[in-house]
């Protein structure tokens, strides 16, 4: 059974807790034939068996996870800090306030004037 078919937790196979312990060899085929069954105490579903594939499966997956995770945090952490290095240099307020004051005007240096679409 592989992680990305592994059943909800409502749809697992159910041996109450009695059950298991007094009958933990018919709990453990159950758990190789299904891959996981549900423990339950008084009705409610306290643990999950797993069988060793699995739980491996599962371990893999979650490393897998994490390691890619990280590697997006650290490249987002990297975009910030060069963005922010570029903000940091001696002459970024006055680039700044050149953007801000500059808005809405248009250079005359060879670029044409904007033009609305044809169906404005």
């Amino acid at each position: 059974m592989t992680t990305s078919t592994l059943p909800s937790l409502e749809r697992l196979p159910r041996q109450n807790a009695t059950h298991v312990k007094n009958k933990w060899g018919e709990v453990v085929r159950q758990v190789r034939q299904s891959g996981s069954v549900a423990i339950t105490n008084h009705a409610s579903v306290e643990m999950v068996l797993l069988d060793a594939a699995t739980y491996q499966q599962l371990s893999d997956d979650l490393q897998a996870l994490r390691s890619r995770e990280q590697n997006q945090l650290d490249e987002l952490a990297q975009r910030f800090d060069e963005r922010l290095a570029v903000l940091q240099q001696p002459d970024a307020a006055h680039r700044v306030d050149a953007l801000f004051e500059s808005a809405g005007k248009l250079s005359r240096l060879g670029r044409k004037r904007p033009k609305a679409g044809a169906t404005f």
